[in-house]
């Protein structure tokens, strides 16, 4: 497996591979930060160019998640690195407690720590779900967003591609989100949301148009 990044979020993807026991020639990638050591923890390889990363595909495999934040940067580097081979894997953790019924996580996403998501849940591609978030029944979030950490969506919303969701947000039933969309760390979202906003606040007003 080979996380993209080796910072910040790629630190905390790291603990889910632990808990998945999958850490045989796990690597990390960073061609952008040029005070990283050759080793995260002094353990795991951090590559730093595209040669690198070929030569990993070729010896252990084509799987590969992305360890950085920011939807538009998770779609770039997502196409990235399958253009050069990639095969766009989840990372879901052990702890989490997923719903028995008809859940569909598509490719590329991480689950965090202690999420919860109950029956009839879509998470689309590329989607970031931070850990203690909850995801209620008939949810669809779509692709590459990010939800990020002690998030409640409650049933029946519906949230569109590339949207942010900031800590401790709480989206309230049935409501929909647009795409391209930021909600502020702690609003309440009782109303619906267009698409390519900026919403904060209890309960959260549109303060800005993208």
């Amino acid at each position: 497996m080979l996380i993209i990044g080796a910072k910040g979020f790629a630190k905390e993807v790291l603990e889910v591979c632990v808990q998945n026991d999958c850490t045989n020639n796990l690597v990390f990638f960073d061609d952008v930060n040029m005070d990283i050591p050759d080793k995260l923890f002094s353990e795991f390889s951090i590559l730093k160019n595209k040669e690198e990363v070929l030569t990993h595909f070729k010896n252990n495999g084509k799987s590969f998640t992305i360890g950085v934040g920011n939807p538009k940067h998770r779609r770039m580097l997502h196409q990235k690195f399958i253009d050069l081979g990639g095969v766009f894997t989840s990372m879901i953790s052990t702890t989490a407690q997923i719903g028995s019924y008809n859940v569909n996580i598509e490719e590329g996403c991480n689950i965090m720590q202690k999420v919860v998501i109950t029956n009839d849940v879509t998470i689309r591609k590329g989607t970031i779900v931070n850990q203690l978030t909850s995801i209620g029944h008939d949810v669809e979030i779509g692709e590459f967003s990010e939800i990020c950490p002690n998030v409640s969506i409650s049933g029946n919303c519906k949230l569109g591609a590339n949207t942010f969701i900031g800590t401790g947000a709480i989206i309230l039933p049935k409501i929909n989100i647009g795409k391209n969309v930021v909600v502020g760390a702690g609003a309440v979202v009782s109303k619906d949301l267009p698409d390519n906003c900026v919403a904060v606040g209890i309960p959260a007003k549109v303060i800005k148009n993208k």
